[in-house]
């Protein structure tokens, strides 16, 4: 039945009623049915919000709750596509309507599907709520017109100021971290590019090595230094299409390379041109856009349908391919720096997408300090906001050009998520945080991931309007202060109980081990014969800088002398020794070894969900026979027979454990649902076999690099 009861949504400072809907009845698509609940529809200029009954009672609040964005809002920026369905048939909706819908299905960037009914809203509501949501969240707008501002003005900024995130936006924080990676010996901050003068995609204060005034064209920047003085930089590359003065300043700028990196740090340098031995951002694009349709599921009828070729479609997405690649990469950088002491200088077209995915991994691989959170953290911040990311046009969150959009913050996480599930101990934070970090990319309430450079960030702070209370710049947040989104329960699921925190060394190792990783005295310095084995190290041929850059400068990049397999020995040497959780980590990527993100991607879909099973399920047990073990040494203190019985119920924690979803803490006890029954096609195709080992493998094909 219709609610009776008047429901308003929540409204943040800043945020303005646009449209609503009511009547309007909200399929819960678990099982297949048609069962739902009404509820009113509304659109504001941040998000879109179901409201039912339960919204108004805060009785059945989820125990990790965002308290800006709730289980039925939707943020503009988090809208992918919104379809309609006319006459049981499903299109596409854009600009203006001629005919309003039936059933209108939104599909999000986060991977949720809302299915909402409109058949018994009034036609003229019908028409302002489709027309509203269609046209704010998928038109392209205007910079300004983001809820960011609107927020930014109207709320108070109330942070508790204990972030202790590395926000590098001060000369001081660059000339810390040099100090902190022993960079200062080599590298030295400047303020050459205070006020933007000379290039605006980086940041005013950065390390970098300045070799000639030319710097409209050129950059090289330093980006960290490994424990034997090898750094990681990176640049941009040269335009393909110049002027005859611009030929002239390249010329005086290569003669300038060339007096430079005959001396020292520069003895040894390997370039390495991502733009040619990594897939292409619209590959990237191609293959996640596939990749999250198997996640977008409409019902569970859908969702068994595709079940039984589910391998064959993950595979052909290209996906997992990609995360391997980009890993693989990584654990090249991690050789030439650890093993061979060379500098790496990473090379791309804005050095602002994929260097940025390989230098940050390169950093929380080889620097316990980056698995921390505020580690992390500031790795973020310096290598992606501060290092000039496209973050308004990769996420596209103004809707102006497709063409610009690809997920490569994302195929960051999705490679340090990686990281995370096959060494949980080494890092401080856990797969939750990368999670709700990913869906922050869609809330604009903070400017973090909301531009494409610190200079147009800088630009925007600047009112626009005068009023009497609009005084000075806007003061924007930053997703680093997680609880503006999560009270403190909620927080103690970003945190790693597990974490190996890094033991304090003692005096008489600190001189032996100051600059030496410990993994490292346990890898060959020498280089071997090489191995016969083949697959995924296969050698793949290198383009470098020098096609780019010409001749003149390719006679300075140092040619691979190593064996051909030398990779694979770093790769095994590491893996046949035990892991030190505070030195260098490298990712196993052989075959199934890379997953699927599961908590992430398959979160919102009850039957992907194991009741008391999953890695959850295993860190709860872990905790709770913790508790228990403590329990009893208590117990022995006081009664020695009472301890030996072991009750169980004395530890009321594993009950509850027992019974968390393996995608907790975003799939909770009340969202089962009704174990739905497989398509009739399904069982028949599965009748007509008499025997399914004799069955051919028409889905999977293993016998290729699928994960």
């Amino acid at each position: 039945e219709p609610i009776e009861k008047e429901v308003n949504p929540h409204l943040l400072p800043g945020e303005l009623l646009l449209c609503e809907a009511s009547t309007v009845y909200k399929y819960v698509q678990e099982d297949g049915s048609n069962r739902g609940t009404y509820g009113k529809l509304v659109c504001t200029n941040f998000k879109i919000s179901f409201l039912d009954d339960d919204s108004a009672s805060d009785d059945n609040e989820p125990q990790f709750k965002n308290k800006i964005v709730g289980e039925n809002d939707i943020t503009l920026q988090c809208v992918d596509q919104i379809y309609g369905v006319y006459d049981e048939k499903k299109k596409l909706l854009t600009g203006q309507l001629r005919k309003y819908p039936e059933k209108l299905i939104i599909y999000c960037k986060d991977l949720r599907v809302f299915n909402f009914c409109l058949r018994y809203t009034k036609e003229e509501e019908v028409k302002r709520i489709v027309s509203g949501i269609v046209h704010h969240s998928q038109t392209p707008k205007l910079l300004k017109r983001l809820f960011l501002f609107s927020y930014a003005s109207a709320a108070p900024n109330n942070t508790d100021g204990r972030n202790q995130t590395v926000m590098f936006e001060t000369l001081e924080d660059w000339r810390d971290e040099l100090e902190r990676t022993k960079g200062n010996v080599k590298y030295k901050a400047v303020t050459t590019n205070e006020g933007y003068r000379s290039l605006e995609q980086i940041p005013c204060t950065e390390e970098f090595t300045y070799f000639s005034h030319l710097m409209n064209i050129f950059l090289q920047i330093w980006c960290w230094s490994c424990h034997n003085g090898a750094a990681l930089l990176k640049m941009s590359t040269f335009p393909k299409e110049q002027d005859d003065s611009t030929s002239q300043m390249q010329k005086a700028f290569l003669d300038g390379i060339y007096k430079t990196i005959s001396k020292p740090p520069y003895e040894l340098l390997k370039m390495d041109d991502l733009s040619s031995s990594l897939p292409s951002l619209q590959d990237i694009q191609t293959a996640y856009t596939r990749f999250k349709q198997l996640f977008l599921i409409d019902n569970s009828t859908d969702f068994w349908a595709t079940d039984v070729k589910w391998f064959s479609l993950l595979e052909s997405t290209n996906w997992l391919e990609i995360i391997r690649r980009v890993l693989k990469k990584a654990i090249e950088v991690a050789e030439c720096l650890e093993i061979q002491h060379t500098n790496v200088l990473l090379i791309e077209e804005s050095a602002t997408d994929l260097c940025c995915v390989i230098s940050s991994l390169v950093q929380v691989m080889m620097d316990s300090y980056s698995r921390t959170k505020s580690g992390f953290q500031s790795l973020i911040q310096k290598e992606w906001v501060i290092g000039g990311h496209s973050f308004l046009d990769r996420c596209n969150h103004l809707h102006k050009s497709e063409k610009e959009e690809a997920p490569v913050f994302l195929l960051l996480l999705n490679c340090v998520w990686q990281l995370v599930q096959q060494y949980p101990p080494a890092f401080e934070f856990t797969e939750t945080y990368l999670t709700v970090l990913s869906d922050s990319l869609y809330v604009p309430i903070f400017s973090t991931f909301f531009f494409n450079s610190q200079h147009q960030r800088d630009t925007n702070k600047v009112r626009v309007w005068y009023f009497v209370d609009a005084v000075g710049p806007f003061r924007f947040l930053t997703v680093w202060d997680w609880c503006v989104q999560f009270d403190p329960k909620a927080l103690a699921f970003l945190n790693n109980p597990l974490y190996a925190e890094k033991p304090k060394p003692d005096r008489s190792q600190r001189k032996t081990a100051r600059f030496k990783h410990q993994r490292q005295l346990s890898l060959p310095l020498t280089q071997a014969k090489p191995s016969t084995k083949r697959g995924f190290f296969r050698e793949e041929t290198d383009h470098l800088i020098k096609n780019i850059l010409g001749k003149r400068i390719g006679k300075f990049i140092n040619s691979s002398d190593e064996p051909p397999n030398s990779l694979r020995e770093f790769y095994d040497s590491w893996h046949s020794k035990p892991v030190d959780y505070h030195g260098l980590l490298l990712p196993r990527i052989d075959g199934p070894e890379i997953k699927v993100w599961a908590q992430r991607y398959l979160r919102w879909i009850p039957e992907a969900q194991l009741h008391g099973g999953g890695t959850i399920a295993t860190a709860a047990k872990i905790l709770d026979l913790m508790e228990e073990v403590q329990s009893l040494q208590v117990k022995m203190d006081e009664e020695h027979s009472q301890a030996v019985s072991g009750d169980a119920h004395s530890v009321p924690m594993l009950r509850n454990s027992a019974r968390l979803s393996s995608l907790f803490p975003f799939a909770l006890l009340q969202r089962q649902s009704v174990k739905p029954a497989l398509p009739t096609s399904t069982w028949k195709d599965l009748e007509d076999e008499d025997d399914l080992v004799k069955r051919d493998d028409e889905f999977v094909d293993l016998s290729g690099d699928m994960l």
